[in-house]
């Protein structure tokens, strides 16, 4: 398992499957409980973020490894990874300020070991994911599912269900 000092919940599933939708609609529900939300994505593109013409691309392209940009309403950093190699969550964790969340939701980053709610859409003809990780806590799909009697089954198109399970049931078990 990772060691936070705060609560970390992921969201795992196959490509295409939702995580970021489900997200999107979850993390405004959490936030208007009061809950300081941090996230951690995991992407397999080589995405980019900075823009040509812009300085910060400009230093970049120049040769600098890391490029952070300030301002009054955000902070950005920017990191080359070389050599290029797949990012680990624990590495992710030491980099995101936790010192102002309540909580760590993870899109993705579905081998690692940490708890996860799956995300399953039986038309899309993918495997159940939670079989092989005992990690998974709850499945959340479109469809019914016959699911194992310690795994929660949640309606994926009820993001308020899951916002309440992670309120009232998963923040308050990490308070033990």
């Amino acid at each position: 398992m990772l060691h936070t000092h705060i609560p970390i919940l992921g969201f795992a599933a196959f490509s295409g499957t939702g995580k970021t939708t489900l997200l999107t609609q979850l993390i405004p529900i959490l936030k208007n409980h009061k809950l300081r939300i941090g996230l951690i994505k995991h992407s397999h593109h080589n995405f980019e973020i900075d823009q040509p013409g812009k300085d910060s691309y400009r230093l970049r392209k120049a040769g600098a490894l890391t490029v952070l940009l300030a301002s009054k309403h955000r902070r950005a950093i920017i990191t080359e990874i070389e050599p290029a190699q797949e990012p680990k969550l624990a590495d992710q964790l030491q980099v995101i300020d936790q010192s102002n969340l309540d909580l760590i939701l993870v899109e993705g980053f579905k081998a690692e070991l940490f708890p996860k709610i799956e995300i399953h859409r039986p038309a899309l003809n993918k495997p159940l994911i939670y079989p092989n990780d005992p990690n998974i806590i709850a499945v959340a799909s479109d469809s019914p599912l016959e699911l194992p009697k310690h795994l929660l089954g949640f309606d994926l198109n009820n993001p308020n269900m899951i916002a309440d399970y992670i309120l009232n049931q998963f923040l308050e078990r990490k308070h033990d």
